[in-house]
């Protein structure tokens, strides 16, 4: 099975604050992989870096392939990417946004696209609508059908439950589940443990820009582990 993301040594400093420090980690093709750690641990830096967003201070990643420091708009045209902030034009409706994304990406049946889309995530009725006068949890639904709108093989999805109500919820979770169950690859980054420990297949934990643990759910399972004790244990430890 081929790496779908591959870490290599990836350093991201702001002055001397080390976000992300000499990160090494392979993601394979059909693993839905959660990053854990606290608020301010380096999750969405390292999700902005391997997205082409931001540019590391050292180290490189490739993603499908491709070299993201050389090729960050090709890494962007391919993966879907939902941001930890919400962040669709406020003066398009939630149609003539998702209109758009598939414009910029020479979609065929983008209305079908669309609609599909809109009927899934249950906010049809919220079609024209502006985009400032959406509620978040709206928003973040508008978010995620953008990200799925051109079927990518990989997805960066950083917080995209914290949002939405139990129904919706359930239906992404189940989601995020059946697509890797049919090949994609998921890029899960959280710091809701209990999500994480439902539907990952494995996971990191990251504290402080360094990782400090790796491994698949299903171990910490056999060992009738809870991952929210070796979390805090481990945070605590580092």
């Amino acid at each position: 099975m081929k790496n779908a993301v591959e870490i290599r040594n990836l350093t991201k400093n702001f002055g001397e604050l080390k976000a992300v420090n000499n990160l090494s980690l392979s993601i394979k093709e059909g693993e839905l992989f959660g990053l854990l750690g606290p608020n301010g641990s380096g999750k969405t830096t390292t999700v902005k870096l391997l997205t082409g967003q931001l540019k590391p201070t050292k180290g490189n990643a490739t993603v499908l392939g491709i070299n993201v420091l050389n090729n960050p708009i090709m890494v962007r045209g391919l993966v879907g990417i939902i941001p930890e902030q919400e962040t669709p034009p406020s003066f398009l409706t939630s149609e003539e946004y998702l209109h758009f994304v598939g414009r910029i990406r020479n979609l065929d049946n983008i209305e079908e696209r669309c609609k599909s889309w809109l009927e899934f995530l249950e906010f049809e009725d919220q079609k024209e609508v502006l985009v400032k006068d959406l509620s978040r949890g709206t928003r973040q639904k508008l978010m995620f059908a953008q990200a799925f709108l051109h079927d990518p093989k990989l997805a960066f999805i950083d917080e995209p439950l914290i949002n939405l109500d139990p129904i919706i919820q359930r239906k992404v979770k189940d989601f995020l589940q059946n697509f890797v169950k049919r090949g994609g690859t998921i890029f899960f980054s959280t710091h809701v443990l209990e999500i994480a420990e439902e539907i990952c297949t494995r996971i990191g934990i990251i504290d402080k820009g360094s990782l400090i643990y790796e491994g698949l759910i299903k171990d910490l399972k056999k060992k009738r582990q809870h991952l929210e004790d070796l979390f805090l244990k481990l945070v605590k430890e580092a």
